[in-house]
């Protein structure tokens, strides 16, 4: 359209959207001074990345990527820990207010450092969006957006501080403050998403001790139906002949036996006046649970001791 209305080529068409482009982020002075500069550091520095400026030559593109290499896990490292001392102060000051206010347990819990900390960033994007509002021209809810992309380090790029009015060069103080902003902001916002993620890890842990806790108590619970005799409080019995254990209290059993095959044993070794044992073998004490057993398993028994003594 514009190409044809003013009768342009296109390689000058690409020219002039190049010029245009490149001069857009130059509003605010030269970006290259030593206030310019230092922004570009810490927006690499922090991962913000805005694109407001970028290198052209390829010493300053080979210098950016060294830079980012060292310089970004040393800003993480730096955050971690600025963020680990808000936490521990936030802890201070909870305990200390508990105890003015006479709280019983005066220890700071997850949930209150959560509290707290979210606080502290709310009021820091609150108060920076006041501050950008005034400075860039933006209205109130643009200005929270923009604080938001900055800290979470997403940096889109359409807003960008700085860069109007030669602000780099002449207002050296909202220079200052933008990164203030940006450092504090991001330790304060570390110290929120490291307090989120350690809950969440605790969470998790929570639920596979409480899983491990109900698998140990199904595991003490369950019923073993090969040689044992399991009492009803719980009290496993594997007894050999000759076992002269004695069970205490009154507890009601299961013989957890096979009579048929048992008696068919002591047949064929020719002892069919010995008592009836276990499969494993049935101590004498053992056996004098057996007339504990329900009603319904002492008519089992008995049937099944019945048609033995009538097939000798």
């Amino acid at each position: 359209m514009i190409i044809k209305k003013y009768n342009i080529s296109p390689d000058d068409f690409r020219l002039l959207e190049t010029v245009i482009l490149k001069a857009e982020p130059h509003k605010a002075g030269r970006q290259w001074k030593f206030a310019g500069a230092f922004y570009y550091a810490t927006t690499v520095l922090t991962t913000i990345g805005y694109g407001h400026s970028t290198p052209n030559t390829i010493g300053g593109k080979l210098f950016t990527m060294c830079y980012a290499m060292v310089g970004i896990p040393l800003g993480l490292v730096m955050f971690q820990s600025i963020g680990e001392r808000v936490n521990k102060l936030s802890s201070v000051v909870i305990k200390h207010v508990k105890r003015v206010i006479g709280c019983r347990n005066v220890e700071a819990s997850e949930i209150n450092l959560i509290c707290v900390v979210t606080t502290l960033s709310s009021l820091t994007i609150a108060g920076g969006a006041a501050a950008f509002s005034r400075y860039e021209g933006w209205n109130y809810f643009d200005s929270v957006y923009y604080c938001f992309i900055t800290l979470t380090t997403i940096g889109f790029g359409d807003m960008v501080a700085l860069q109007k009015d030669d602000a780099l060069d002449k207002k050296p103080e909202y220079v200052a403050f933008s990164l203030i902003f940006i450092l504090f902001g991001l330790a304060i916002v570390a110290a929120s998403l490291n307090l989120l993620v350690l809950r969440f890890v605790t969470m998790n842990t929570e639920d596979e001790r409480r899983d491990e806790a109900e698998a140990l108590q199904a595991a003490q619970g369950a019923v073993r139906l090969e040689g044992d005799v399991i009492t009803a409080n719980g009290s496993i019995l594997s007894g050999q002949v000759g076992d002269n254990s004695s069970v205490e209290g009154d507890s009601t059993s299961v013989c957890s036996c096979s009579c048929t095959a048992s008696w068919s044993r002591h047949r064929r070794s020719g002892a069919p006046g010995q008592q009836l044992h276990h499969q494993r073998g049935l101590s004498l004490n053992q056996a004098k649970l057996l007339p504990l057993m329900p009603l319904v398993e002492k008519q089992s028994y008995a049937a099944s001791t019945a048609q033995h003594r009538s097939s000798i």
